[in-house]
């Protein structure tokens, strides 16, 4: 939402050179921010009956209800990773290695463990990803992290 001063400085900047032509532009602008308001205000307050006197917590949930196994974290780590539009899915195997095998740079490595972060749900720190370079590396981190042995 524009600010009064960011209103002024945007009619100034436009070149509006008389009072009235700049009180116009400033005066609709400032409508606009105010309808802004309004609907942001209205759908704040819906909210059902029962839950306006209690504290909302909002939760993340997954749809994987599954316990993990090793054969279904092989099985989503090789789908993130065919869905990846720079691999190859003829060479990718668990033990392809990004850089090497499959021809990937350092970027496409971060964009990698970004979206094996999304997928199962936790942060990856930057010491621990530098080392998953293959996705049996990234399947046994996940089993490690997750607590799964077999």
């Amino acid at each position: 939402m524009a600010s009064l001063a960011s209103v002024r400085l945007l009619a100034r900047n436009a070149g509006l050179r008389n009072s009235f032509s700049r009180l116009r532009c400033v005066s609709s602008v400032l409508a606009q921010v105010r309808c802004e308001r309004r609907l942001l205000h209205r759908t704040a307050l819906v909210v059902p009956q029962g839950l306006r006197d209690t504290r909302i917590k909002q939760v993340r949930q997954y749809s994987h209800k599954d316990p993990l196994t090793l054969d279904i974290i092989n099985q989503r780590v090789l789908l993130v990773l065919k869905l990846y539009d720079k691999i190859e899915t003829s060479k990718l195997n668990l033990d392809s290695h990004f850089m090497d095998d499959l021809g990937l740079d350092s970027l496409d490595h971060v964009e990698i463990i970004m979206a094996m972060e999304d997928e199962f749900g936790f942060e990856i720190p930057d010491m621990d990803a530098e080392r998953l370079l293959r996705p049996k590396d990234i399947v046994r981190y996940v089993a490690d992290k997750e607590d799964i042995y077999e």
